[in-house]
């Protein structure tokens, strides 16, 4: 109970200031991370949870699955057919750099074997952009921009997924069952991105029948009730849910818009808190203990995890695309923020028992807690720097709306209205 009242007055001190922090760099985000902080062990002591707590890996692995399923209802496969090669390069070069990448540096400056070095590459190859909410989630910022980071962002979780458990059981005592366990990592992918499909399809089909359909109240709890389902099946069957999650909202949002519409506030709402949770429970393991186990050649390899790694491999990926801009560019390569699909991997690293796990789980919570920090007090800043009137993009459905809706607004005054960020 103690952690449900602070998460209560978390919430509450969030909700008060979310207006200035749409105006400012102050984040939410931040604020349930350190709330978290201060009420564990390493200060207050009020909340005593551990990494292999169990509430650890449930409240990151709910975060992750409504994130990505709210996310993949913003995808739109109208503009996707004119702009899929941003994603595809950002996807099939910039991410391998920075796996790569980051695993060079962890084994020179860390001093780990090569086998877990690529393995918290991949945990930290995956990018998350709910620690930059006013970036993809602001009409300010191009709708070009917001596409790649947000399909990036939600296919490379489940991309990371399966290098992370091969990578794993290289590195552990089973390492002769390898071959195995690929088989059953492919089988994981493809049941989660049938589910994500076929779930969808289902209950589109069912609310067409004539007898059947939600009541107009009813009807946001339609994408809900997939989710619920989507949710509880994969881990029942042990389908990939992230991918299930985030291919399932990109269905249902192309075959019922007016579910997506309907479900919108109600999605974003759930969202929201899922991931507060999910912070406030991972800064409760962020104790001084365990910043302290860090090495120096560890606090070097996260600065340039953060500052050069990401960066330079997504600008080398976008290397000669003439349909963003450079601006665009440099905006795409600093956020590449570390989330919760990197907490959940590297639970998955520290619950394996493998020989470094440890050291490496350490290096992988810091370099998050470092990355949503730099992250989500930069969003707004540099989304102010974007103005949509002056650039031409591809519009996504609210934009092209807008666009109709110009005539009729031309004469009326403006107002300047503030965004929610977290």
């Amino acid at each position: 109970m103690v952690l449900v009242a602070v998460f209560g007055v978390a919430l509450l001190v969030a909700v008060l200031l979310s207006g200035l922090a749409a105006r400012s760099v102050l984040s939410t985000s931040l604020l349930f991370l350190v709330g978290g902080a201060l009420v564990g062990d390493g200060f207050l002591g009020l909340v005593h949870i551990t990494p292999d707590s169990g509430i650890v890996a449930v409240t990151a692995d709910l975060a992750l699955f409504a994130v990505l399923f709210t996310d993949g209802m913003h995808v739109s496969f109208s503009a996707l057919r004119g702009a899929w090669r941003n994603p595809v390069r950002a996807l099939g070069l910039g991410m391998p750099l920075a796996f790569v990448g980051m695993a060079l540096v962890t084994h020179f400056l860390v001093g780990l074997d090569w086998t877990t070095s690529f393995l918290v590459g991949a945990v930290l190859a995956p990018t998350d952009p709910v620690f930059a909410s006013a970036i993809v989630g602001r009409k300010e910022v191009p709708a070009r921009l917001r596409q790649l980071l947000n399909v990036e962002s939600g296919i490379n979780d489940g991309l990371a997924l399966p290098v992370v458990l091969v990578l794993i059981a290289a590195a552990g005592p089973t390492s002769g069952t390898a071959e195995s366990d690929l088989g059953a990592i492919a089988l994981e992918l493809i049941g989660g991105l049938a589910l994500g499909i076929v779930l969808p399809l289902t209950v589109n089909g069912l609310v067409r029948f004539r007898l059947l359909g939600a009541e107009p109240k009813l009807q946001p709890l339609l994408p809900l009730a997939v989710g619920v389902i989507l949710y509880a099946t994969c881990h029942l069957t042990h389908a990939n849910p992230y991918l299930a999650a985030f291919s399932a909202g990109a269905v249902l949002a192309s075959v019922s818009p007016e579910s997506k519409h309907a479900f919108e506030p109600l999605g974003e709402a759930l969202a929201e808190l899922a991931k507060f949770a999910a912070l406030l429970v991972f800064g409760a393991l962020l104790t001084p203990h365990l910043f302290g186990d860090l090495s120096v050649g560890g606090y070097v390899a996260v600065v340039l995890a953060i500052v050069l790694i990401r960066p330079a491999s997504l600008l080398i990926s976008l290397l000669g695309t003439t349909t963003i801009d450079r601006r665009e560019k440099l905006t795409a390569a600093w956020f590449g923020p570390k989330g919760f699909a990197s907490v959940v991997y590297g639970l998955l690293v520290l619950q394996s028992g493998i020989p470094h796990g440890e050291q490496a789980y350490t290096l992988i919570a810091v370099c998050i807690a470092f990355s949503i920090v730099a992250h989500s007090s930069t969003d707004v800043p540099i989304a102010r720097m974007f103005d949509v009137e002056d650039l031409v993009g591809i519009p996504d459905d609210d934009e092209a709306e807008d666009d109709e809706r110009a005539p009729l607004m031309a004469a009326a005054p403006k107002e300047e209205t503030g965004h929610a960020r977290t």
